[in-house]
C-alpha cells in the first residue's frame, strides 16, 4: 500500500514517521490491536510531504491547495491512501487572516478527496473539537453532534468535513484535541520552558477538554488504514482536564517544583476568538469500530515527557 502523508513536518506527521520507521502499526503503550512487525514492514510505503523540506529530513514537496499537483503525485506514486495532516492552526491569526485558513482547511481537503475520489483510494483527515463550542456542553461530544465553531479557525475545519463528505470518496475523518509530541511548538514544550523560568504562572482553569499524544493518534490512524470503515470518529487519550491540571502535572513530571502554578478565568488572557469552554470528545465510536484500548491523558504524558528526557 502506497500513503502518502501531508503536513509531514507536523506535530503529527512527525509521529507518522515514527511508525513508518518502526513498521509496526498498534503494540503496546495502551493498544490492544498488533501485527507482525515484518510483515507491516513489507506491505507499507509511505510518501511524506509538505510545503517545505527541512534539511536532514526527506520530505517530497507538495502544496495541497494545488489540485493539478496532487493529480501528478497521485497517479505518479500509485497513492492508495493519503492522511491528511496539514492544517491552518492559528487559532487567533485565523480571525483576520480567513483567506488562507479557508483555503488550507476547507478547499484544500475538498481538493484531496476529489483526487482520492478519482481513484478509489481512501483519504483519512484530521479534524478538531473546535468545531464545537458554540453550546454550553456539559457531556463529551458526540460524533454525530451539530457543529457549532466560535471562530474561524473551527469554521473552517468543520467546511473542510463538509466538502470531503460531499465528494462521496472513501473517507475516515478524525477530530482530535490539545495535540502535543515532542516535536515542533506546542503547549507542553511552552509549559516546560515556562514553569522551568516563571516563579509564578496564571492557567485557565475553565476550558475542560482532553490532552493527545500525536504518537497515540498515528498508532490509531495506523490501524484505520488496515480496515477504514467511512464516517467521522473522535480521539484524544482518556480523561478530561483543564489547562490548569494540564500544566500542573507538566511542571510535577518534569520536576519543575519552583513554579507557582496558578488557575485563572479565561478572561484574563483576551483573544480575538472564544475558545471552547468544555469540548471532551467521546470515544466510544472508535475504541468499539476499532477495538482500540486508549491511554489515560496522564500515562500519555509521562510517555512523552520520558522521550524528550524530561520526566524526573
Amino acid at each position: 500500500m502506497n500513503i502518502l502523508v501531508t503536513g509531514a513536518n507536523g506535530q503529527l506527521g512527525n509521529e507518522m514517521r515514527v511508525i513508518a520507521a518502526r513498521g509496526i502499526a498498534a503494540q503496546g503503550d495502551g493498544f490492544n490491536t498488533a501485527r507482525c512487525n515484518e510483515a507491516v514492514k513489507g506491505s507499507r510505503n509511505y510518501i511524506f510531504t509538505d510545503v517545505v523540506a527541512p534539511e536532514g529530513i526527506e520530505t517530497t514537496i507538495l502544496d495541497i491547495t494545488d489540485i493539478s499537483a496532487l493529480r501528478t503525485i497521485v497517479r505518479e506514486k500509485a497513492i492508495d491512501c493519503i492522511v491528511n495532516c496539514a492544517a491552518y492552526t492559528n487559532v487567533d491569526k485565523a480571525e483576520t487572516d480567513s483567506e488562507l485558513c479557508e483555503k488550507l482547511n476547507a478547499k484544500a481537503p475538498e481538493n484531496l478527496a476529489v483526487v482520492m475520489k478519482e481513484v478509489g483510494g481512501l483519504l483519512v483527515h484530521i479534524s478538531t473539537d473546535y468545531v464545537f463550542g458554540g453550546d454550553p456542553y456539559n457531556t463529551p461530544c458526540r460524533e454525530d453532534q451539530k457543529g457549532t465553531p466560535t471562530g474561524v479557525y473551527g469554521l473552517t475545519k468543520l467546511r473542510g468535513e463538509e466538502n470531503i463528505i460531499a465528494s462521496g470518496c472513501n473517507y475516515v475523518i478524525i477530530r482530535t484535541a490539545w495535540l502535543y509530541s515532542e516535536y515542533g511548538k506546542n503547549f507542553v514544550k511552552t509549559m516546560l520552558n515556562l514553569t522551568a523560568t516563571k516563579p509564578q504562572l496564571n492557567v485557565v482553569f475553565d476550558q475542560v477538554g482532553t490532552p493527545t499524544y500525536a504518537l497515540d493518534l498515528a498508532r490509531a490512524i495506523d490501524v484505520i488504514i488496515d480496515n477504514p470503515r467511512t464516517g467521522i470518529y473522535h480521539f484524544s487519550n482518556e480523561g478530561a482536564c483543564s489547562w490548569y491540571d494540564f500544566t500542573k502535572m507538566i511542571a510535577e513530571y518534569s520536576g519543575h517544583k519552583d513554579c507557582d502554578v496558578r488557575p485563572c478565568h479565561s478572561d484574563e488572557f483576551p483573544s480575538p476568538v472564544k475558545r471552547p469552554a468544555y469540548s471532551v470528545l467521546d470515544k466510544t465510536k472508535i475504541k468499539n469500530t476499532y477495538n482500540l484500548t486508549i491511554p489515560y491523558w496522564t500515562d500519555s504524558l509521562k510517555a512523552c515527557l520520558a522521550n524528550m528526557g524530561e520526566l524526573k
